[in-house]
């Protein structure tokens, strides 16, 4: 796994790495009592889960303040946090028994500092005065198409703040059915592209031009069955 990673990720330092093996053990030990993720053989950990989290890197500012939305295992937010000292991260997810799962995580990587977890829908926290505008950084990773995800998302930005949405293969049709819901919430879209060696990668960096409208998101589980 280490030697993966490092290949892929060669920015990584000594430290960075040791943290990467014991948080894939983790993993491996906590996914055998509860489903955090189909993928466990090390290599391809390193690769889809941990390398490609990092794939944005770049588009992260200098001392941001993320909040990942349905981190899930952790992805992208833990691999953000152990790459990049300077960043701090709400990790939100509606599942409590993963968030049990990421406060052991980060109690061992010593990263508690830096992340906060957050037990609720995206839908939810999007309209707490706690979360809302408050982030420059929000990121979702195999949560929703683009439509939707930008909705759960564009709420808990900073105006000038960016959604990251990791996307696969599909991400230029994703992007093309989100302009109207990129209209709507006041944000406009670029699609990048990585060239990694486990797929075809995508993100699709959306930036927050305006407040959002004080109606969005909608009610839980209206932004699935109505994308915008």
């Amino acid at each position: 796994m280490r030697d993966t990673l490092s290949t892929r990720c060669p920015f990584l330092t000594g430290e960075q790495l040791a943290q990467f093996e014991t948080y894939y053990a983790m993993l491996v030990a906590w996914n055998a009592r509860m489903n955090l993720t189909a993928i466990t053989a090390p290599e391809e950990v390193a690769e889809k889960h941990f390398a490609d989290s990092l794939l944005p890197l770049a588009h992260i500012p200098e001392g941001a303040r993320c909040i990942d939305v349905g981190t899930g295992a952790g992805f992208p937010g833990v691999p953000i946090l152990i790459a990049r000292p300077d960043v701090k991260a709400v990790l939100l997810d509606s599942l409590n028994k993963r968030l049990t799962f990421l406060q052991a995580v980060l109690a061992e990587l010593g990263l508690q500092a830096r992340a906060k977890l957050v037990h609720a829908r995206a839908e939810d926290g999007g309209r707490m005065d706690a979360l809302r505008g408050g982030f420059d950084v929000a990121l979702t990773r195999a949560v929703a198409p683009a439509a939707v995800a930008l909705e759960w998302t564009i709420p808990f930005l900073k105006v000038g703040g960016a959604s990251l949405l990791y996307k696969g293969a599909k991400a230029e049709e994703e992007l093309s059915d989100a302009q109207h819901a990129l209209s709507v919430l006041h944000a406009r879209a670029e699609l990048v592209h990585y060239d990694a060696p486990w797929g075809a990668r995508y993100v699709i960096a959306a930036q927050k031009l305006e407040k959002t409208p004080k109606e969005y998101p909608r009610k839980a589980g209206t932004a699935a069955k109505k994308p915008l």
